[in-house]
């Protein structure tokens, strides 16, 4: 059965609200569901990622597009 990808677009948030928003949206998610968060505020790209490793899901990748927009691919555990 295909899992889930689910897209949030976080862009205009800034820390700590873009890992908040982030951990909410996993938890509303199936084990195996895959979610792309979409950010364009620098310091996330270090903190949600580790952040949400600590929390024990997968960080995929994390795609750099133009105009300094960056997407975090997630697996929750």
């Amino acid at each position: 059965m295909a899992k889930e990808t689910i897209e949030l677009d976080l862009k205009g948030e800034t820390c700590p609200l873009t890992f908040v928003k982030t951990k909410l949206q996993l938890e509303g998610l199936d084990s195996g569901d895959r979610l792309t968060v979409i950010f364009d505020y620098a310091p996330a790209i270090s903190n949600v990622p580790k952040s949400v490793k600590a929390e024990g899901h997968i960080i995929l990748g994390i795609d750099v597009e133009e105009n300094d927009i960056w997407k975090v691919h997630i697996e929750k555990a």
